[in-house]
């Protein structure tokens, strides 16, 4: 399993940089800090994938450390991206 959730995480990454959606410059910490799902108060959902979600679940990864037992992203992909933007499904699969 955590070799197939390693191979989704490259596979999100490297979506994210085909679609332009990857950022080059970090945002500010304090937007990394929000309390708030998904950081919407500071940051855009593809912010938050790159740079809070695929870095923590490496780090769980690499760690061995367990995985979360609940996940509710997709939900929240499917909100935030329009059903007709075929790239956009792409991320929300």
């Amino acid at each position: 399993m955590r070799d197939r959730l390693t191979s989704l995480l490259q596979q999100l990454e490297d979506e994210l940089r085909l679609q332009g959606r990857w950022d080059s410059q970090q945002p500010p910490g304090e937007a990394l800090r929000s309390s708030q799902p998904f950081a919407v108060d500071r940051l855009s959902f593809d912010q938050w994938l790159q740079w809070i979600l695929l870095p923590r679940m490496r780090e769980l990864l690499q760690q061995q450390l367990p995985l979360p037992a609940t996940c509710a992203i997709q939900p929240m992909a499917e909100e935030i991206y329009d059903a007709s933007d075929v790239d956009a499904q792409r991320i929300v699969a």
